[in-house]
């Protein structure tokens, strides 16, 4: 007997939206999902020999909705979405059908402000409080971030990138408190759990798209305010993995500056797009005797190959802030040499 849709899962509606929906098109959709979803998804596909028509149905129906109640939110925001389901489908189903938008597609708070343009919006946040505007950057894209932060005077620049990084959590009533003085149509629909913001992954990725000057300027500032906190973005901004984006020439210094010992024992693990970017750069023989020593290490403790890509890196970031070599930042303009 096949299941009503009450019955089915969140997976099993998926499967069956993917068989209406076909092969060539559901193979695009595929590209999104991780290589577990997928595995999972076609096993419940593989499940499936017959569905019902009403049970299909169901589905496609309340797939379509979810899918007006998004494209309602992009137009004018959760209390607009709210507002037209209500006047559609009445209160309770209205409220239903956002519940399930808030908890599969993850709706953020300040949603109407991060379709913003970011000069606009830089005028409407940068008479607020540091806090505020970190609240506020928590929410925007990296590139939308590095572009206001970029904006803000020094001295504030500095202060916000510090709350960013400090910031964990965040309650909903402070959210809800900013989205009032910023959004009045975003009012309702936030979850009551403490929403994840900030934090110093998220300075980081923010810095790593604004320009050099402005980064130097931060960094400096934070230096002096919390050198802990400045150690701990510094050791972040850049990764070993990170070399790919160094061109040739600069790799080629690096190797100059760079304990032959430390590369063998950082490079082990390391993918082979990293490998070939030094061992390309290097002459034949050397390229062959890294190459050996590494196999005739043998295993090496992850925490002495840490130990020794951190060592490369504070090399680079040394040679980076003496101007010797260039490490390509998204957002910057192309170099001319």
């Amino acid at each position: 007997m096949p299941k009503t849709k009450l019955e089915l899962t969140g997976r099993q509606k998926v499967a069956i939206l993917l068989i209406f929906l076909g092969p060539e098109i559901s193979a695009h959709i595929f590209k999104e999902f991780s290589e577990e979803e997928i595995e999972l998804l076609t096993l419940e596909i593989a499940k499936m020999q017959k569905v019902d028509p009403d049970v299909r149905d169901s589905v496609l129906d309340e797939f379509k909705q979810l899918l007006d109640a998004s494209e309602f939110i992009s137009m004018g925001g959760i209390g607009y979405a709210r507002e037209l389901l209500e006047k559609t489908l009445g209160s309770e189903k209205a409220s239903e059908i956002l519940g399930k938008l808030t908890a599969t597609f993850q709706v953020r708070p300040f949603d109407v402000v991060r379709t913003l343009d970011p000069s606009q919006l830089l005028n409407f946040i940068q008479g607020e409080h540091p806090q505020a505007i970190a609240l506020i950057l928590s929410f925007l894209s990296a590139e939308k971030s590095a572009y206001i932060l970029s904006q803000l005077s020094q001295e504030v620049q500095a202060d916000v990138a510090r709350r960013v990084a400090k910031m964990e959590s965040t309650s909903p009533e402070v959210v809800r408190e900013m989205e009032r003085i910023l959004e009045k149509k975003l009012s309702s629909v936030l979850s009551e759990d403490y929403t994840s913001v900030g934090g110093i992954d998220a300075i980081v990725e923010v810095l790593s798209k604004v320009d050099r000057g402005t980064e130097k300027s931060i960094i400096e500032t934070l230096e002096i305010q919390d050198p802990e906190l400045a150690e701990e973005i510094k050791k972040r901004m850049f990764v070993f993995e990170d070399v790919i984006h160094i061109d040739d020439r600069g790799i080629q210094r690096i190797l100059r500056e760079v304990d032959t010992k430390d590369l063998s024992v950082a490079l082990k693990g390391s993918t082979e797009e990293v490998m070939e970017k030094f061992t390309k750069n290097m002459s034949k023989r050397a390229a062959a005797m890294l190459e050996e020593d590494m196999e005739f290490m043998g295993p090496v403790r992850v925490k002495d190959v840490e130990e020794s890509q951190q060592k490369v890196v504070n090399i680079i970031r040394s040679l980076e802030e003496q101007g010797e070599i260039v490490i390509s930042r998204g957002g910057e303009e192309e170099i001319i040499a």
